[in-house]
């Protein structure tokens, strides 16, 4: 039976560690890291997902606010708040929750965002960083996983590495972290032929798929350790992940549960992604 990596205890790790550098933060510079958030629109689960995020920031001595905009926004009016944001010297850190409303452009609204203030990590220039090996913001889901694997003692240096999703959210970033960590690694998806053979040579395996119970227990090798990034729903509305726990628990060495893995990661590295936007920002005021 496989070992259970929770994610509620290690993002509670996190949370802690924020916490205290950011009263540290705070002492040093009389402020404290200052995260907003947009969320455009009324789509109910983004509502939620933003609330969370807006208590997680408050519970770890955080400032900022969420801008609530109507669904009937014009892009010139979001464009107008990110510049507004961006200009700000009291904001580190700048999200858009997406998705946005029908007929803003996501790519064009996530690339207005200064780069040094994008904790979500999507701009093209922290993409480019990820891939060069150069500083800059990571994504919060891949970075979470890596943290959830250091955490369980994975060893990922000459490991085979496969994630399952080619999302530039999760599956890119992911497979670019985990070549930072010189595991080698394979990108595979919905169109990969002999998707479970290639899946089965994993000692890690990432599932990113977006399809629930899509990981069966013939995509495993004995003894991998699974990491299951999905959210979805089953046939009896169930929350689920990408992974069919109940039998890959059975062949996997570790694995992450749905709910309880990956989720809490997410929001403790959108926090810490604050924290470091906000420490890099002072340093170069300084300098």
């Amino acid at each position: 039976m496989a070992r259970l990596i929770d994610g509620k205890t290690v993002a509670l790790k996190v949370r802690t560690e924020v916490a205290e550098q950011v009263a540290q933060f705070k002492e040093q510079f009389g402020r404290a890291p200052g995260l907003h958030v947009i969320l455009a629109g009324e789509d109910g689960a983004s509502a939620v997902y933003v609330r969370n995020k807006e208590k997680a920031a408050e519970e770890v001595g955080m400032t900022g606010r969420v801008h609530r905009l109507p669904v009937g926004v014009k892009e010139s009016e979001l464009l107008a708040l990110i510049a507004q944001l961006n200009r700000d010297p009291m904001v580190d850190g700048i999200l858009v929750q997406l998705p946005l409303p029908p007929g803003v452009p996501s790519e064009q609204v996530l690339s207005a965002i200064d780069p040094r203030k994008d904790v979500d990590g999507f701009h093209a220039q922290n993409v480019h960083a990820l891939w060069t090996g150069q500083p800059g913001l990571v994504p919060c889901t891949p970075r979470g996983c890596i943290r959830l694997l250091k955490e369980a003692q994975v060893v990922l240096a000459g490991a085979r590495a496969v994630v399952v999703g080619r999302s530039n959210i999760v599956g890119k970033p992911m497979a670019g972290l985990l070549l930072q960590e010189n595991a080698t690694v394979t990108i595979a998806h919905s169109r990969t032929q002999d998707l479970a053979a290639r899946c089965r040579e994993a000692d890690v395996l990432i599932a990113a798929i977006g399809r629930p119970k899509w990981i069966t227990a013939d995509f495993v090798k004995p003894g991998a350790v699974v990491i299951d990034v999905g959210m979805n729903r089953d046939e009896a509305g169930k929350l689920c992940g990408d992974v069919d726990f109940a039998v890959v628990e059975t062949i996997a060495s570790a694995i992450t549960p749905v709910p309880g893995g990956v989720g809490p990661m997410t929001i403790a590295m959108l926090l810490d992604n604050t924290l470091q936007a906000a420490r890099a920002r002072q340093s170069r005021a300084a300098s």
